[in-house]
């Protein structure tokens, strides 16, 4: 809700975008919220990488967000840097998204399924200890 309310893909009476909602703007951010979602929801006996949430989120704000509306982005390239290199690369950016969360998901079912096993050496499945 956050990222699709910073980015204006969800619509709201206090900003817009300046370059039009594309339809894979849903789509990426749907994802991005049923998988992170997915992850805090399993239990709590393997607690999740945040660092790697935290990079997903952040990815799919860069994806999904008008290329002239982001301050960061208009600060390092300028507004024909925003479009020239940064709006071609942000279909890559929300493969990126979806895909780390992804595998972000994955380890903590992998963590969980071996606490419930009784492993030790369950923070090993790619959570620090």
């Amino acid at each position: 809700m956050v990222i699709g309310v910073l980015t204006a893909v969800i619509r709201t009476p206090w900003f817009g975008r300046t370059i039009p909602t594309r339809s894979w703007d849903y789509l990426v951010l749907g994802l991005t919220a049923v998988l992170i979602g997915a992850t805090y929801v399993l239990p709590a006996a393997c607690p999740p990488n945040s660092r790697r949430v935290t990079l997903g989120g952040a990815l799919s704000y860069f994806a999904i967000g008008c290329p002239l509306c982001n301050k960061l982005v208009l600060l390092i390239r300028g507004v024909g840097g925003a479009l020239t290199y940064f709006q071609p690369i942000q279909p890559l950016l929300a493969v990126g998204s979806p895909g780390l969360l992804s595998v972000t998901l994955w380890l903590r079912i992998a963590a969980v399924r071996a606490v419930r096993k009784g492993e030790t050496n369950a923070v090993g499945a790619g959570y620090p200890s």
